[in-house]
Protein backbone atom coordinates (compact mmCIF):
# COMPACT_ATOMS: atom_id res chain seq x y z
CA UNK A 1 0.00 0.00 0.00
CA UNK A 2 2.84 2.34 0.57
CA UNK A 3 3.82 2.11 -3.26
CA UNK A 4 0.15 3.34 -3.95
CA UNK A 5 0.66 6.04 -6.33
CA UNK A 6 -1.36 8.95 -5.99
CA UNK A 7 -4.87 10.20 -7.39
CA UNK A 8 -4.05 12.14 -10.68
CA UNK A 9 -0.74 10.89 -11.18
CA UNK A 10 1.62 12.06 -13.73
CA UNK A 11 1.19 8.35 -15.56
CA UNK A 12 -2.12 8.90 -15.51
CA UNK A 13 -2.56 12.29 -17.73
CA UNK A 14 0.25 10.80 -20.04
CA UNK A 15 -2.40 7.72 -20.89
CA UNK A 16 -5.44 10.01 -21.16
CA UNK A 17 -3.73 12.54 -23.54
CA UNK A 18 -2.41 9.39 -25.43
CA UNK A 19 -5.98 8.31 -25.76
CA UNK A 20 -7.50 11.49 -26.49
CA UNK A 21 -4.89 12.08 -29.76
CA UNK A 22 -6.83 9.13 -31.48
CA UNK A 23 -4.77 7.24 -34.65
CA UNK A 24 -6.06 7.80 -37.88
CA UNK A 25 -8.00 3.85 -37.29
CA UNK A 26 -9.85 5.42 -34.57
CA UNK A 27 -11.28 8.75 -36.46
CA UNK A 28 -14.38 8.27 -35.10
CA UNK A 29 -13.04 8.71 -31.31
CA UNK A 30 -11.64 11.79 -32.52
CA UNK A 31 -14.57 13.11 -34.66
CA UNK A 32 -16.85 12.67 -31.57
CA UNK A 33 -14.01 15.03 -29.32
CA UNK A 34 -13.92 17.66 -31.64
CA UNK A 35 -17.96 17.20 -31.67
CA UNK A 36 -17.93 17.47 -28.47
CA UNK A 37 -15.72 20.08 -28.00
CA UNK A 38 -17.70 22.69 -30.35
CA UNK A 39 -21.25 21.72 -28.97
CA UNK A 40 -19.87 22.80 -25.83
CA UNK A 41 -18.20 25.89 -26.53
CA UNK A 42 -21.27 27.23 -28.77
CA UNK A 43 -23.24 26.02 -25.30
CA UNK A 44 -21.31 28.40 -23.24
CA UNK A 45 -21.06 31.08 -25.52
CA UNK A 46 -24.73 31.14 -26.03
CA UNK A 47 -25.48 30.75 -22.19
CA UNK A 48 -22.49 33.71 -21.47
CA UNK A 49 -23.96 35.89 -24.51
CA UNK A 50 -27.79 35.72 -23.26
CA UNK A 51 -26.75 36.62 -20.03
CA UNK A 52 -24.82 39.99 -20.78
CA UNK A 53 -27.83 40.90 -23.09
CA UNK A 54 -30.07 40.29 -20.45
CA UNK A 55 -28.37 42.20 -17.85
CA UNK A 56 -27.62 44.85 -20.24
CA UNK A 57 -31.38 44.99 -21.47
CA UNK A 58 -32.22 45.29 -18.11
CA UNK A 59 -29.98 48.03 -16.88
CA UNK A 60 -30.35 50.07 -20.10
CA UNK A 61 -34.07 49.82 -19.31
CA UNK A 62 -34.28 51.04 -15.47
CA UNK A 63 -31.44 53.20 -16.53
CA UNK A 64 -33.29 55.33 -18.88
CA UNK A 65 -36.16 55.29 -16.67
CA UNK A 66 -34.51 56.75 -13.59
CA UNK A 67 -32.88 59.37 -15.85
CA UNK A 68 -35.55 60.94 -17.13
CA UNK A 69 -38.68 59.91 -14.61
CA UNK A 70 -39.61 60.20 -11.17
CA UNK A 71 -38.62 57.38 -8.67
CA UNK A 72 -41.43 58.24 -6.42
CA UNK A 73 -44.05 60.05 -7.09
CA UNK A 74 -46.08 62.27 -4.98
CA UNK A 75 -50.26 62.10 -5.35
CA UNK A 76 -53.28 63.10 -3.29
CA UNK A 77 -56.16 60.98 -3.49
CA UNK A 78 -58.19 63.99 -3.90
CA UNK A 79 -61.14 65.72 -2.37
CA UNK A 80 -64.70 66.28 -3.54
CA UNK A 81 -65.16 69.73 -4.69
CA UNK A 82 -68.43 72.11 -3.79
CA UNK A 83 -69.14 71.32 -7.13
CA UNK A 84 -69.40 67.51 -6.53
CA UNK A 85 -66.19 67.00 -8.83
CA UNK A 86 -63.01 65.20 -6.96
CA UNK A 87 -60.24 67.60 -6.78
CA UNK A 88 -56.93 65.62 -6.91
CA UNK A 89 -54.31 68.77 -6.83
CA UNK A 90 -51.81 69.58 -3.89
CA UNK A 91 -52.10 73.41 -2.75
CA UNK A 92 -49.30 73.05 0.11
CA UNK A 93 -46.93 71.84 -2.71
CA UNK A 94 -44.10 73.74 -2.01
CA UNK A 95 -44.69 72.98 2.30
CA UNK A 96 -44.75 69.48 1.09
CA UNK A 97 -41.90 69.52 -0.95
CA UNK A 98 -39.82 70.61 1.94
CA UNK A 99 -40.85 68.14 4.49
CA UNK A 100 -40.26 65.12 1.79
CA UNK A 101 -36.56 66.91 1.05
CA UNK A 102 -35.54 66.22 4.68
CA UNK A 103 -36.30 61.91 4.73
CA UNK A 104 -33.21 60.89 4.90
CA UNK A 105 -31.90 59.12 1.55
CA UNK A 106 -33.84 61.72 -0.85
CA UNK A 107 -32.01 63.78 -3.18
CA UNK A 108 -34.52 66.03 -4.02
CA UNK A 109 -38.27 66.72 -4.04
CA UNK A 110 -40.23 69.06 -6.97
CA UNK A 111 -43.44 70.19 -7.01
CA UNK A 112 -44.76 68.78 -11.00
CA UNK A 113 -47.88 69.81 -13.27
CA UNK A 114 -48.83 67.38 -16.22
CA UNK A 115 -51.28 67.64 -19.21
CA UNK A 116 -50.92 66.14 -22.22
CA UNK A 117 -52.01 68.22 -25.27
CA UNK A 118 -51.39 68.78 -28.95
CA UNK A 119 -47.77 69.71 -30.44
CA UNK A 120 -48.16 71.48 -33.87
CA UNK A 121 -45.21 72.97 -36.38
CA UNK A 122 -46.80 74.00 -39.77
CA UNK A 123 -48.51 71.74 -40.83
CA UNK A 124 -46.93 68.46 -38.32
CA UNK A 125 -48.58 67.73 -35.49
CA UNK A 126 -48.51 65.11 -32.36
CA UNK A 127 -49.43 64.26 -29.43
CA UNK A 128 -47.25 64.71 -26.30
CA UNK A 129 -47.06 64.60 -23.08
CA UNK A 130 -46.24 68.56 -21.03
CA UNK A 131 -44.52 68.23 -17.42
CA UNK A 132 -44.11 72.00 -15.54
CA UNK A 133 -41.13 71.82 -13.63
CA UNK A 134 -38.82 74.81 -12.03
CA UNK A 135 -35.66 75.77 -14.08
CA UNK A 136 -33.99 74.22 -11.00
CA UNK A 137 -35.62 71.34 -10.72
CA UNK A 138 -35.10 69.94 -14.61
CA UNK A 139 -31.34 71.01 -14.21
CA UNK A 140 -31.23 67.80 -12.08
CA UNK A 141 -32.89 65.22 -14.38
CA UNK A 142 -30.01 63.37 -15.64
CA UNK A 143 -31.36 62.37 -18.69
CA UNK A 144 -32.54 66.09 -19.56
CA UNK A 145 -29.52 68.34 -18.22
CA UNK A 146 -26.97 64.80 -18.81
CA UNK A 147 -27.81 64.30 -22.55
CA UNK A 148 -25.13 64.09 -24.95
CA UNK A 149 -26.95 64.36 -27.94
CA UNK A 150 -28.49 67.31 -26.40
CA UNK A 151 -28.86 70.93 -28.89
CA UNK A 152 -29.63 74.24 -27.13
CA UNK A 153 -28.64 75.97 -24.18
CA UNK A 154 -31.11 74.63 -20.86
CA UNK A 155 -30.00 77.93 -19.18
CA UNK A 156 -33.06 79.47 -21.07
CA UNK A 157 -35.63 77.05 -19.86
CA UNK A 158 -37.91 79.83 -18.74
CA UNK A 159 -37.83 81.23 -22.12
CA UNK A 160 -39.46 78.78 -23.93
CA UNK A 161 -40.12 75.02 -23.53
CA UNK A 162 -37.54 71.60 -24.21
CA UNK A 163 -38.49 68.72 -26.34
CA UNK A 164 -37.60 65.43 -26.86
CA UNK A 165 -35.52 64.61 -29.96
CA UNK A 166 -38.32 62.24 -31.17
CA UNK A 167 -40.51 65.27 -30.96
CA UNK A 168 -38.43 67.63 -33.06
CA UNK A 169 -38.21 65.17 -35.35
CA UNK A 170 -41.95 64.66 -35.82
CA UNK A 171 -42.69 68.24 -36.07
CA UNK A 172 -39.61 69.36 -38.39
CA UNK A 173 -37.53 71.49 -35.82
CA UNK A 174 -35.02 72.42 -34.36
CA UNK A 175 -33.51 75.12 -31.55
CA UNK A 176 -35.01 78.39 -31.93
CA UNK A 177 -38.30 77.10 -33.85
CA UNK A 178 -41.60 78.16 -32.11
CA UNK A 179 -44.17 75.09 -31.95
CA UNK A 180 -47.60 75.62 -31.11
CA UNK A 181 -49.55 73.49 -28.00
CA UNK A 182 -53.08 73.57 -28.33
CA UNK A 183 -54.71 72.05 -24.86
CA UNK A 184 -58.54 71.08 -25.23
CA UNK A 185 -59.18 72.27 -21.47
CA UNK A 186 -58.36 75.70 -21.69
CA UNK A 187 -60.16 79.24 -21.21
CA UNK A 188 -63.02 79.59 -19.54
CA UNK A 189 -66.07 81.33 -21.09
CA UNK A 190 -69.39 82.32 -20.47
CA UNK A 191 -69.78 79.76 -23.44
CA UNK A 192 -67.76 77.03 -22.11
CA UNK A 193 -64.19 76.16 -22.23
CA UNK A 194 -62.20 76.86 -25.51
CA UNK A 195 -59.07 75.42 -26.23
CA UNK A 196 -55.57 77.43 -25.43
CA UNK A 197 -53.62 77.87 -28.17
CA UNK A 198 -50.01 79.05 -26.91
CA UNK A 199 -46.59 79.51 -28.87
CA UNK A 200 -43.15 78.74 -27.28
CA UNK A 201 -39.98 78.90 -28.26
CA UNK A 202 -37.67 75.59 -28.26
CA UNK A 203 -34.79 76.57 -26.63
CA UNK A 204 -33.73 72.66 -25.83
CA UNK A 205 -33.72 69.36 -27.47
CA UNK A 206 -32.91 66.36 -25.40
CA UNK A 207 -32.39 62.89 -26.15
CA UNK A 208 -32.87 60.34 -23.00
CA UNK A 209 -32.52 57.01 -24.25
CA UNK A 210 -35.59 55.90 -24.32
CA UNK A 211 -37.88 55.95 -27.80
CA UNK A 212 -41.38 56.67 -25.69
CA UNK A 213 -39.73 59.73 -23.99
CA UNK A 214 -38.19 61.05 -26.56
CA UNK A 215 -41.20 61.06 -28.79
CA UNK A 216 -43.86 62.44 -26.37
CA UNK A 217 -42.49 64.64 -23.72
CA UNK A 218 -41.94 68.42 -23.28
CA UNK A 219 -41.03 69.91 -20.30
CA UNK A 220 -42.48 73.63 -20.29
CA UNK A 221 -41.32 76.05 -16.89
CA UNK A 222 -43.79 75.71 -13.99
CA UNK A 223 -45.10 78.66 -13.44
CA UNK A 224 -46.56 78.97 -17.12
CA UNK A 225 -47.68 75.29 -16.76
CA UNK A 226 -49.91 76.90 -13.78
CA UNK A 227 -51.20 79.12 -16.29
CA UNK A 228 -51.49 77.44 -19.33
CA UNK A 229 -53.48 74.17 -17.53
CA UNK A 230 -55.25 76.56 -15.19
CA UNK A 231 -53.45 75.03 -12.27
CA UNK A 232 -52.72 78.48 -10.53
CA UNK A 233 -51.48 77.87 -7.33
CA UNK A 234 -51.43 74.11 -7.26
CA UNK A 235 -49.53 71.15 -8.09
CA UNK A 236 -50.38 67.81 -9.55
CA UNK A 237 -47.85 65.99 -7.86
CA UNK A 238 -44.52 65.86 -5.83
CA UNK A 239 -41.41 63.96 -8.14
CA UNK A 240 -39.10 62.46 -5.61
CA UNK A 241 -35.60 61.94 -6.65
CA UNK A 242 -33.86 59.24 -3.95
CA UNK A 243 -29.70 57.82 -3.98
CA UNK A 244 -30.92 54.43 -4.15
CA UNK A 245 -33.63 53.66 -6.60
CA UNK A 246 -33.24 49.74 -6.50
CA UNK A 247 -34.32 50.21 -2.59
CA UNK A 248 -37.50 52.44 -3.68
CA UNK A 249 -39.83 50.51 -1.66
CA UNK A 250 -38.11 50.49 1.83
CA UNK A 251 -38.56 54.57 1.13
CA UNK A 252 -42.61 54.12 0.82
CA UNK A 253 -43.40 54.50 4.41
CA UNK A 254 -41.54 57.28 5.12
CA UNK A 255 -42.71 59.35 2.65
CA UNK A 256 -46.04 58.61 2.70
CA UNK A 257 -45.25 59.52 6.41
CA UNK A 258 -43.40 63.40 5.68
CA UNK A 259 -46.27 63.78 2.91
CA UNK A 260 -49.03 63.43 5.42
CA UNK A 261 -52.98 64.06 4.54
CA UNK A 262 -54.93 61.74 1.96
CA UNK A 263 -51.91 60.70 0.06
CA UNK A 264 -50.54 57.85 -1.84
CA UNK A 265 -46.65 57.17 -3.60
CA UNK A 266 -46.63 55.80 -7.28
CA UNK A 267 -42.78 54.30 -7.32
CA UNK A 268 -40.97 53.45 -10.66
CA UNK A 269 -41.17 49.62 -9.39
CA UNK A 270 -44.59 49.91 -9.86
CA UNK A 271 -44.90 52.12 -12.75
CA UNK A 272 -42.92 49.12 -14.71
CA UNK A 273 -44.19 46.33 -12.50
CA UNK A 274 -45.68 44.72 -15.43
CA UNK A 275 -42.14 44.76 -17.72
CA UNK A 276 -39.95 43.45 -15.25
CA UNK A 277 -41.93 40.52 -13.97
CA UNK A 278 -42.19 39.54 -17.82
CA UNK A 279 -38.17 40.19 -18.16
CA UNK A 280 -37.79 38.03 -15.00
CA UNK A 281 -39.95 35.06 -16.23
CA UNK A 282 -38.37 35.50 -19.69
CA UNK A 283 -34.88 35.41 -18.01
CA UNK A 284 -35.31 32.38 -15.82
CA UNK A 285 -36.89 30.49 -19.09
CA UNK A 286 -33.89 31.64 -21.16
CA UNK A 287 -31.31 30.02 -18.49
CA UNK A 288 -33.76 26.88 -17.71
CA UNK A 289 -33.80 26.45 -22.00
CA UNK A 290 -29.86 27.13 -22.79
CA UNK A 291 -29.10 24.74 -19.35
CA UNK A 292 -30.97 21.80 -21.27
CA UNK A 293 -28.22 23.29 -24.49
CA UNK A 294 -25.28 22.96 -22.14
CA UNK A 295 -26.46 19.49 -21.38
CA UNK A 296 -27.19 18.19 -24.92
CA UNK A 297 -23.67 19.57 -25.64
CA UNK A 298 -21.71 17.42 -22.20
CA UNK A 299 -23.89 14.45 -23.44
CA UNK A 300 -21.80 14.32 -26.65
CA UNK A 301 -18.90 13.60 -23.99
CA UNK A 302 -20.55 10.31 -22.80
CA UNK A 303 -21.30 9.42 -26.91
CA UNK A 304 -17.51 9.95 -27.09
CA UNK A 305 -16.29 8.30 -24.37
CA UNK A 306 -18.07 5.06 -24.66
CA UNK A 307 -16.50 5.15 -28.10
CA UNK A 308 -12.93 5.65 -26.54
CA UNK A 309 -13.65 2.25 -24.03
CA UNK A 310 -15.17 0.45 -26.64
CA UNK A 311 -11.76 0.39 -28.66
CA UNK A 312 -9.24 0.74 -25.81
CA UNK A 313 -11.12 -2.72 -23.73
CA UNK A 314 -8.00 -4.61 -25.24
CA UNK A 315 -5.89 -1.86 -22.91
CA UNK A 316 -8.05 -1.61 -20.30
CA UNK A 317 -7.37 -5.48 -19.75
CA UNK A 318 -3.59 -4.98 -20.27
CA UNK A 319 -3.10 -2.08 -18.15
CA UNK A 320 -5.33 -4.33 -15.03
CA UNK A 321 -3.20 -6.90 -15.64
CA UNK A 322 -0.33 -5.66 -15.04
CA UNK A 323 -1.94 -3.44 -11.95
CA UNK A 324 -3.37 -0.68 -12.47
CA UNK A 325 -6.27 0.04 -10.16
CA UNK A 326 -9.75 0.81 -11.48
CA UNK A 327 -9.25 3.96 -9.66
CA UNK A 328 -6.91 4.74 -11.58
CA UNK A 329 -8.69 3.19 -14.87
CA UNK A 330 -11.23 5.57 -13.84
CA UNK A 331 -9.20 8.67 -13.23
CA UNK A 332 -7.95 7.96 -16.52
CA UNK A 333 -11.08 8.01 -18.42
CA UNK A 334 -12.58 11.09 -15.94
CA UNK A 335 -9.87 13.32 -17.96
CA UNK A 336 -10.43 12.35 -21.20
CA UNK A 337 -14.01 13.31 -20.85
CA UNK A 338 -13.17 16.01 -18.09
CA UNK A 339 -10.63 17.66 -21.37
CA UNK A 340 -12.85 18.69 -23.28
CA UNK A 341 -15.51 19.83 -20.91
CA UNK A 342 -12.94 22.06 -19.80
CA UNK A 343 -11.21 23.22 -23.00
CA UNK A 344 -14.90 23.43 -24.48
CA UNK A 345 -15.68 25.87 -21.38
CA UNK A 346 -12.56 28.03 -21.58
CA UNK A 347 -13.04 28.81 -25.22
CA UNK A 348 -17.09 29.49 -24.96
CA UNK A 349 -16.07 32.04 -21.92
CA UNK A 350 -13.57 33.43 -23.99
CA UNK A 351 -15.83 33.76 -27.16
CA UNK A 352 -19.05 34.88 -24.70
CA UNK A 353 -16.81 37.40 -23.33
CA UNK A 354 -15.85 38.75 -26.88
CA UNK A 355 -19.35 39.06 -28.06
CA UNK A 356 -20.41 41.24 -24.74
CA UNK A 357 -17.67 43.41 -24.81
CA UNK A 358 -17.65 44.08 -28.56
CA UNK A 359 -21.71 43.85 -29.33
CA UNK A 360 -21.75 47.36 -30.95
CA UNK A 361 -19.41 46.89 -33.76
CA UNK A 362 -20.67 42.66 -33.94
CA UNK A 363 -24.03 44.43 -34.32
CA UNK A 364 -23.56 47.14 -36.54
CA UNK A 365 -21.79 44.15 -38.63
CA UNK A 366 -25.15 42.46 -38.87
CA UNK A 367 -27.90 45.29 -39.32
CA UNK A 368 -25.53 46.30 -42.61
CA UNK A 369 -25.70 42.54 -43.62
CA UNK A 370 -29.64 42.76 -43.08
CA UNK A 371 -29.75 46.32 -44.80
CA UNK A 372 -30.41 48.02 -41.83
CA UNK A 373 -33.85 48.34 -39.99
CA UNK A 374 -32.92 45.28 -37.67
CA UNK A 375 -33.45 46.95 -34.16
CA UNK A 376 -36.78 49.13 -34.27
CA UNK A 377 -36.59 51.37 -30.98
CA UNK A 378 -40.19 52.59 -31.64
CA UNK A 379 -40.83 48.74 -30.53
CA UNK A 380 -38.05 48.05 -28.17
CA UNK A 381 -38.20 50.90 -26.58
CA UNK A 382 -34.21 51.96 -26.55
CA UNK A 383 -32.05 52.46 -29.28
CA UNK A 384 -29.58 50.13 -29.27
CA UNK A 385 -28.98 46.22 -28.31
CA UNK A 386 -27.16 46.47 -25.04
CA UNK A 387 -25.06 44.35 -23.23
CA UNK A 388 -23.74 43.70 -19.47
CA UNK A 389 -20.74 41.33 -18.84
CA UNK A 390 -20.94 40.61 -15.11
CA UNK A 391 -18.79 37.91 -12.64
CA UNK A 392 -21.47 36.09 -11.63
CA UNK A 393 -23.04 35.57 -14.76
CA UNK A 394 -19.76 33.95 -16.30
CA UNK A 395 -19.39 32.27 -12.88
CA UNK A 396 -22.70 31.02 -13.06
CA UNK A 397 -22.29 29.47 -17.38
CA UNK A 398 -19.17 28.16 -15.97
CA UNK A 399 -19.95 26.21 -12.94
CA UNK A 400 -23.30 24.77 -15.27
CA UNK A 401 -20.69 23.73 -17.58
CA UNK A 402 -17.91 21.96 -15.63
CA UNK A 403 -20.78 20.49 -13.45
CA UNK A 404 -22.40 18.64 -16.39
CA UNK A 405 -19.18 17.78 -17.81
CA UNK A 406 -17.60 16.23 -15.04
CA UNK A 407 -20.94 14.08 -13.84
CA UNK A 408 -21.44 12.99 -17.00
CA UNK A 409 -18.10 11.79 -17.49
CA UNK A 410 -18.16 9.70 -14.31
CA UNK A 411 -21.12 6.84 -15.65
CA UNK A 412 -18.71 5.73 -18.63
CA UNK A 413 -15.29 6.07 -16.84
CA UNK A 414 -16.72 3.87 -13.90
CA UNK A 415 -17.67 1.18 -17.04
CA UNK A 416 -14.28 1.76 -18.00
CA UNK A 417 -12.62 0.83 -14.48
CA UNK A 418 -15.13 -2.02 -14.08
CA UNK A 419 -14.21 -4.14 -17.32
CA UNK A 420 -13.23 -7.41 -16.49
CA UNK A 421 -9.65 -7.92 -17.61
CA UNK A 422 -10.41 -11.55 -18.35
CA UNK A 423 -13.23 -10.77 -20.97
CA UNK A 424 -11.32 -7.90 -22.28
CA UNK A 425 -8.34 -10.32 -23.72
CA UNK A 426 -9.75 -13.06 -23.96
CA UNK A 427 -10.57 -13.15 -27.83
CA UNK A 428 -7.34 -11.02 -28.60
Amino acid sequence: MANTPPPFSKFEWIIAWRYLRARRTEGGVSVMTWISLIGITLAVFALIATLAVRSGFRSEFVGTILGANAHVSIYTHGVVDENGRIDRTLKDYDAMAERLGTVPGVIRAAPLIKGQVMASRSDRNAGVQVFGITSKNIADIPGVAGSEQAIGDLARFDDGVAIGSGVARELGVTVEDRIKLISPNGVKTAFGTSPRVNAYEVVYIFTAGRYDIDRTRIYMPFGEAQSYFNREGVADEIEVMVEEPEQVDLMALPLLRAAGGQTGVWTWRDASSGFLRALEVEDNVMFIILSILVLIATMNIVSGLIMLVKNKGRDIGILRTIGLSEGSVLRIFFICGAFTGVIGTALGVILGCLFAIYIDPIFSFVNYLMGGGVWDPSIRGIYALPAELHLEDVLKAVSLSLGLSFVVTIFPARRAARLNPVEALRYE
